[in-house]
């Protein structure tokens, strides 16, 4: 096996993010830096920033219905983490893209590299589907800021696709976009005045959280 596959597969990386570990010094085999394109055996030994690194048998991704209040980190800092959720041996799964504290659904955790990348790398454009509800009904002309022009925040422009979960209910939203920026839909909202006080994923990119129970997992 090709050692940046090697690394990736074992680390969890992109591919991507294996030839640059591999670039940047930080993987070594046998103790001695990795020719480019070098293959790797059962007998070699394989570390990153110098913790030695095992590939799994085989590629597993699930997918959790995260409830809200858990933390999408491996140190919870006095928090849950959504770990407790899982037994020990998916643990070293890791998450595609976060879900802050306060969120909850859909959230796919994978030993593949290759699929994260895919799902989370802008060129790819994946859906994400949420539904959320707002401290107050969004007046018309915020609507149309949000759909039609978007709004400037500090790291560019937010537009998005918003639809009502009940007619005549202007507080009830379906979100959908295409971009993945740290709390993009709550800074969206916060910039005209509400707070988000509810936000449930519901869909990532072909895969749908359907009727899997908060708290839940299941292999994908």
């Amino acid at each position: 096996m090709r050692i940046n596959k090697f690394v990736a597969l074992a680390s969890g990386l992109s591919r991507r993010g294996a030839d640059t570990a591999i670039a940047d010094g930080r993987v070594q085999v046998n103790g001695q830096p990795p020719q480019t394109g070098q293959g790797i055996t059962e007998n070699d030994t394989v570390t990153l920033d110098g913790r030695q690194l095992r590939a799994p048998t085989q590629l597993t991704t699930i997918m959790l219905n995260k409830p809200a209040g858990f933390v999408v980190s491996r140190e919870g800092q006095g928090a849950q983490t959504i770990y407790s959720l899982l037994p020990p041996t998916l643990h070293s799964l890791k998450p595609v893209g976060r879900l802050d504290k306060d969120s909850s659904g859909l959230l796919l955790l994978t030993n593949d590299g290759q699929l994260a990348q895919e799902l989370t790398h802008p060129s790819h454009r994946k859906e994400k589907i949420y539904e959320i509800e707002l401290n107050a009904p969004l007046q018309p002309l915020h609507r149309q800021m949000i759909s039609d022009y978007g709004v400037q925040l500090e790291d560019g422009p937010s537009k998005l696709e918003l639809e009502r979960l009940q007619d005549g209910n202007d507080t009830a939203w379906r979100v959908r976009m295409h971009e993945g920026r740290n709390r993009q839909i709550r800074r969206t909202f916060a910039a005209l005045g509400y707070t988000v006080t509810k936000l449930h994923r519901t869909h990532f990119g072909n895969y749908t959280l359907g009727k899997l129970r908060s708290g839940s997992y299941q292999e994908i």
